[in-house]
This record gives C-alpha cells, structure tokens and sequence, in this order.
C-alpha cells in the first residue's frame, strides 16, 4: 500500500509541474505577443482600470442620492441633488470613453495585426518542421491548430486583462466600499468570494484536462473531415460510403461526449455558485434589517449594500462564465502550442546556421545509419560518393529504399548516425531553405497549388519573367496544351491540381525544374505518367537540363538509364550493384534478374521486401 501511494503521490506532483509549466509556456507565449503592441496593452490596461472604477463608483452615488432625498424636505430636490446626478452621468461619459478607447486601439487595431502576426509566426514554424512531422499529423488537424492560435490568443489576452483583471479591481473595489459601510458585510463577501474562488481552484484541473480533450477531439474531427474529404474519389469508387460516415459518427461522438463531460462539470459549478449566493444574500437581508432597525444604518447604506452585492454577484459570474470560457480557450493554445511549437531556441539555432554553398554538387553518404519512427531499419553505415555533374540511376524492388536515399539527400529526415555532405558540407548543419534552393526535384505524383498555371510553373523561382515561365513550358511541352485552354496560363487548376491530368501536372513540374535550374536534380518517375511520344520529346529536354548537373534518377523503366553515368542497385536498404549498365548486366545477378523480369519496361513487384 506505501508503494502504491508513494507511486500516486509522485505521479500527481509530476502531473502538477508539467500542467505548470505548460502554463508558463502559454502565457509566457501570450505576453509576448502582447508586447508586440506595448501602446495598445497599456490603452487595454487602462480601459479595464476606468471600467472597473466607475462600475464600482457609481453605487456609491447612488447611496449619496438616495441619503440626500430622504432627508431632504422643503428645500429644491434639484439643487440637492445636482452634484451627485451630475457626477453620476459624468461616470457613465467617463465608462463611455473607455470603451471607444478600447475598441479603436485594441478590437481596430490591436487584434488583426496580432491575429495576423500569430499566423505568420506559426506557418514559420510549420515550415521548419521535418518532414515526418507531417507524416504523423492530418494535415487538417494542423490546420485547426494554426485556426485555433490565431482565434484563440487574442481571446485568452482579452479575458485575462479585460475581463479576470477589470472584474476582480472592481470586486476588490465594491469590497472597500462594503467595508466604508460597515466591516460585516465586507468580511461576509469576501469570505464568501474566497470560498468560491477556492471552488474555482479546486475545478480548475479538471476544467482544463477535459478542455485539453474537448480542443483535441475536436482537432481530430477536423482532420477527419479533411481525409474524407480528400480521398472522396476512393470513397465513391469503393462504394464505402456507409463505412466511412460510421468512422466519422465515432469520431464525432468522442468530440461530442468530450464536450458534454465539460459543461457538465462547468454546470456543477455554476449550482454551487448560484446556491451559495442565495444563502449570502439572505444574511445579508437580515443584517440590512437589523441595521436599518437599530439606525446604525442609512436607507442609502441599505441600497448601496444591495447594488454592490448584485455588483458582486454579476461580477463572480461573468468570472466563472470567464473561466469556463478561459479553460477551453486555454486548452486550444496549450494543444496548438504542442503541436506547431513555440521552440525560440531552435528557430535562433536555425537562422544562426550557414547557407550551403554548391559549386560542384559532389554528394557523399559517410557511414550513414536510418530508420523510421517505425522502427524499421533501412540503412546500416550505408556510405557511397556521387561525383559532381554524374547521373546516376537508382534501381530496385519497391520499397527498397531509392525514394529514402533522395529524401535523406533533401534533408527531410534526421539520421541517426553518419552524415550526408555536398561539397564537403554537412547538410544538417547548413540552412534546410539553402539546402533545397540547391537541388531542384521532379516527383512522382507532384501536387500543385490551387493557383494560375503561370504561379504554379513560377514556383521553380519566384523571380522570374513571363517570358521565362513560358520558355520553361515549352521545354517541357507544357505551352501546348496550356494555350488551348481557355484561360491558358491564367487557368486556375483546383485544388492539387485536380483539374488538370496527371500527365500534364507532371509536365508542369517539369517545367518548374527547367525555370529552377539547380546544380542538383533529382528525378523520382519523372516521365511515368506520360504517353511515349511526349516521353522521348521530355526526355530530349531533361537530357539538356541534366548537363553539367549532379542528377539522381530513380526509374521503373530500366530503359531510361541507358544513358547514365552509374547505376545503383538497391536492395533492403543495401547498394548490391554499382556500375554501368553493360557492366551490371554481365556481373549483378539482381540487376540481370530485374532486367529479365521486365514486362514493358516496368519492375515487379518484391512481395518479400518492407523498406519505405
């Protein structure tokens, strides 16, 4: 039972220093971007200090009138009661300007530049992010992340400097003026504000572990949509429609339950908090009679007393309406946060890092050891050289590893020992955006942006020309089937380019590829989804885009790496063949077997092999 104990203790301890410093996190994250706008915080500041003030002010004017008409008789109620009146409206004008100075310098200017500001930052981040991070995430759910920073920050900024910080300057106001009454009532609100406020305290934890799941759940649904939404054409062509609503009504339930569990527990509070106030209210009514009876109290004490206690209360319920709102408003930065990251000191690692300067494109692999999250093991000291302005061919069954050996080269994935060097450069101590200005890649199902053909063929460098992009096209034998369009280079190709074949968004990458000109080119089936007469004329193009370039060419079509310098043959993760094709054909039993094995120039399938 010690043991089981000491166990739950550390384990609660621990869970309450990793809930702190995530909190410090979060608000450390907050803070910072509310020093961004140091004018507009102190405008925020001091509407919220005006705010609370004149609300706390204006009961006890009120008292002040109320005293003033019961002991006046004969004399002028107007000259009585001028100075008070008049203070009351200047309070309400004073209240007035407040928040015109609020909503000019915070929710006009303040909030968009912000909200603008947080996206930028958080696409800058996304972007540094290795490759596996998007392997591992619905690209929705980051979506809904991204949409939940942006919303969400302004939103907890607010709560805790309009709203937590004006309401409870007020409360400790309205308490100041109960005590100016008499100290009961002000020691009788207080402790009953403590004891909500342990309350509070005490459902805090649980608010923000179910709104941490409720902003999780949520993000999943998000994400599932987005798959669903994605993959509509398998949808319909496997005729599971009814499979996958069942998947998306689970997923759906789970955020459903996750929202109910929340305001349950929000509304056990909230029958607490009402509860408790009537039993503080009804002694306050007896204390107000006895006061009033026994004349150590005025009839503007006793509607003073009653103000400020419904001042209170409304006040204590717009924080517990405050928090409930603060708890998931929190939980979705805290889990946005997680997600895309607020690492200041990789980001200040990476700008600090040099850019990889190319002058000849040799690429070497010194002992490098890989494998996936998953555990599968690909490369083991794998260490080869790929001399400058070589083409060099990369064969094998799929899934041995020729798609991993260019994207270690691209830096999208960490080693776990070894390294990669071009031109005598550690490609993981160089900038990534430096890394791949310098290589220049065709995939094999390449995907565009929902943007004109002109932006998407300029994307291989945004600096160039019509003329340029044109000139791309044609070498590409893009121009032809862009100018019968009806649009031509101003069409809009939809969403990945769904508008537009595979073949002709294959031509578009290429073209991309020509207009980039990097001293490194990678080609992953370049050619794979085009008819064999705009093959050979690509092929034609691609041989005069290889020159003075270090090109890797990956290819099911042993047939078009006749041409290259070297052939590797990969196997598991394994070179097993390096050499020419004549050469391979006579001494590489594997290379032999997949060129015997060949049906229209394409490889079989290895049942046998699971490499990436």
């Amino acid at each position: 039972m010690g043991f089981y104990a000491t166990f739950f203790l550390i384990d609660k301890i621990s869970w309450s220093l990793s809930g702190i410093l995530q909190a410090i996190k979060v608000l450390s994250f907050v803070l910072r971007q509310a020093r961004a706008f140091p004018f507009s915080s102190l405008m925020r500041l001091f509407s919220g200090f005006l705010w609370a003030v004149i609300t706390s002010v204006q009961p006890y004017l009120l008292k002040d009138i109320v005293n003033r008409l019961s002991r006046c008789s004969s004399v002028d109620v107007f000259d009585v009661l001028f100075l008070p009146v008049s203070l009351y409206i200047l309070s309400y004008l004073i209240q007035s300007v407040g928040f015109q100075l609020h909503g000019y310098y915070v929710d006009a200017f303040m909030v968009p530049k912000m909200r603008k500001k947080i996206a930028q930052d958080a696409i800058k981040r996304l972007v540094q992010k290795p490759y596996r991070f998007f392997q591992d995430h619905f690209s929705g759910a980051i979506s809904n992340r991204v949409s939940d920073l942006i919303r969400s920050v302004p939103d907890l900024l607010d709560m805790i400097f309009d709203k937590m910080y004006s309401h409870l300057l007020a409360f400790l106001i309205a308490i100041f003026f109960l005590w100016q009454v008499n100290i009961r009532f002000a020691l009788l609100t207080a402790v009953w504000a403590a004891l909500f406020f342990v309350g509070l305290y005490a459902f805090s934890h649980r608010f923000v572990r179910l709104s941490k799941k409720y902003a999780e759940c949520v993000s999943d649904s998000v994400g599932h949509v987005v798959d669903f939404m994605s993959n509509v054409l398998s949808i319909h062509l496997f005729s599971s429609e009814v499979s996958e609503r069942k998947i998306l009504t689970r997923v759906f339930d789970r955020a459903q339950h996750a929202e109910r569990r929340l305001s349950m527990a929000y509304l056990w509070m909230w029958v607490c908090f009402d509860y408790s106030f009537c039993l503080l209210q009804a002694v306050n009514f007896y204390l107000l009679c006895h006061g009033v009876s026994k004349a150590w109290l005025s009839v503007g004490d006793f509607a003073l007393v009653l103000v400020l206690n419904g001042s209170i209360l409304q006040i204590l319920y717009r924080l517990s309406r405050d928090f409930s709102k603060f708890s998931k408003v929190y939980g979705q930065v805290s889990q946005a946060l997680q997600v895309i990251g607020d690492d200041q000191v990789t980001t200040r690692i990476q700008s600090h890092l040099p850019c990889l300067r190319v002058k000849r494109g040799e690429i070497v692999f010194d002992q490098v050891q890989f494998h996936y999250a998953t555990g599968v093991s690909l490369f083991n000291d794998k260490s080869v050289v790929i001399d400058a302005g070589q083409k060099v061919g990369l064969v094998g069954y799929s899934g041995a590893g020729k798609s991993t050996f260019v994207n270690l080269i691209l830096g999208l994935y960490e080693l776990q020992s070894g390294q990669i060097l071009i031109d005598h450069q550690n490609i993981q101590m160089v900038t990534p955006g430096s890394l791949r200005r310098a290589i220049s890649m065709i995939p094999q199902e390449p995907s565009l942006f929902n943007r004109s053909l002109l932006e998407n063929i300029r994307y291989g460098r945004m600096d160039a020309s019509d003329a340029e992009v044109i000139a791309a096209a044609k070498k590409a034998h893009a121009h032809e089937f862009i100018m019968r369009l009806a649009d031509g280079y101003d069409t809009l190709v939809g969403e990945r380019g769904i508008k537009i074949s595979g073949g002709q968004r294959q031509r578009i990458a290429i073209a991309r590829a020509i207009l980039k000109d990097a001293p490194i080119l990678i080609l992953d089936e370049a050619t794979s989804q085009l008819d064999s007469r705009t093959e050979k004329d690509i092929q034609d193009s691609l041989g005069g885009l290889m020159q003075n370039k270090t090109s890797i060419v990956i290819a099911h079509r042993l047939s078009t790496l006749l041409s290259m310098d070297r052939i590797l043959v990969f196997n598991r993760g394994m070179i097993v063949g390096d050499g020419t094709h004549k050469c391979l054909l006579k001494e590489n039993e594997t290379y032999k077997a997949l060129w015997d094995a060949q049906v229209g120039g394409f490889l079989p399938e290895d049942s046998s092999d699971h490499g990436h």
